[in-house]
């Protein structure tokens, strides 16, 4: 026998002999591939799981009574630039030192909207004892003389009383004549008839967006049948631009007509320029009112 810790055989292989695994059914200790390995855990996780709603419940009750106990440390408002915070403080006071949860968002909100100028305001409470008002001011676009009173007019066509300093915060505001037709509105503003505040807007938007009529124009007057019209700087002259829109095509005609034709003859050369009309502009000189001139472009 030879000294190898293993002895060798001649002749057909020895098969291994199958392993076998008891059924399901014995009660032996064997495995069983079918069941979850963590079984026996759902009772942990479910332990874990009630401490962890239990913690949170806790939490939630402790912050609503801190909750109960903040109280207003100062008041902010946001969004100001035609406004001073001194002109909406008046309305506010009282609100310092009190209980935060307590106020009343809906009441701090009429309170700061009972100014002209504030078109909406969105009131937040802070956890740290701030409340924020944040204010979409009416910005004026144009002015005008009710009564004698100077109002500025926004650009929904709310009339807005003058201010002191407004025309100093603001770029030089075009001046509208001819108002006539007011309503009041639901928030006791006047507001415009909505025919001519539609006409204005178009009119404000077709000047921005030309070079130098800007710069020119400095009175509007809203006029029926079609004859709504305009004043430029240091010319008596009404340059007549109706009441059909199409206001930026107009008023490019109006600046050609003053470089080749104003800035040669002069100021207050003609009495009406009558811009409404496609290719042509119609002139009528103050010294002869009865007999119309054309100048075509």
């Amino acid at each position: 026998m030879p000294d190898s810790e293993f002895q060798q055989y001649k002749g057909e292989p020895v098969e291994s002999a199958p392993q076998e695994y008891p059924e399901s059914g014995n009660k032996g200790g064997a495995f069983d591939p079918q069941l979850p390995a963590y079984s026996g855990n759902w009772k942990v996780l479910l332990f874990v799981m009630v401490i962890v709603l239990s913690a949170l419940f806790a939490l939630a009750q402790y912050a609503s009574h801190w909750k109960k106990e903040v109280v207003v440390r100062e008041v902010v408002i946001d969004g100001l630039s035609i406004l001073s915070r001194s002109e909406l403080a008046a309305n506010l006071k009282g609100y310092q030192g009190k209980n935060l949860q307590q106020l009343d968002a809906a009441e701090i909100r009429k309170r700061v909207v009972a100014s002209p100028y504030v078109k909406d305001a969105v009131i937040s409470k802070e956890l740290n004892g701030i409340v924020r008002i944040r204010i979409l001011e009416r910005v004026p676009v144009a002015m005008t003389v009710i009564g004698g009173r100077v109002m500025a007019i926004d650009r929904e066509g709310y009339l807005l009383p003058a201010r002191a300093g407004l025309f100093g915060q603001v770029p030089k505001l075009l001046e509208v004549r001819g108002i006539s037709r007011l309503r009041t509105a639901r928030n006791g503003l006047q507001q415009l008839d909505i025919r001519d505040s539609y006409l204005l807007q178009q009119f404000l938007d077709a000047l921005a967006s030309t070079d130098y009529a800007p710069l020119l124009v400095r009175e509007f007057h809203l006029e029926e049948n079609n004859h709504s019209s305009f004043v430029a700087v240091q010319a008596p002259t009404r340059f007549i631009v109706g009441n059909d829109g199409n206001f930026k095509e107009k008023l490019k005609k109006f600046e050609i007509f003053w470089q080749k034709v104003v800035s040669i003859k002069g100021f207050g050369t003609f009495e009406t320029v009558d811009l409404r009309f496609r290719d042509r502009i119609f002139t009528r000189d103050p010294l002869s009112p009865e007999v119309p001139q054309v100048n075509p472009l």
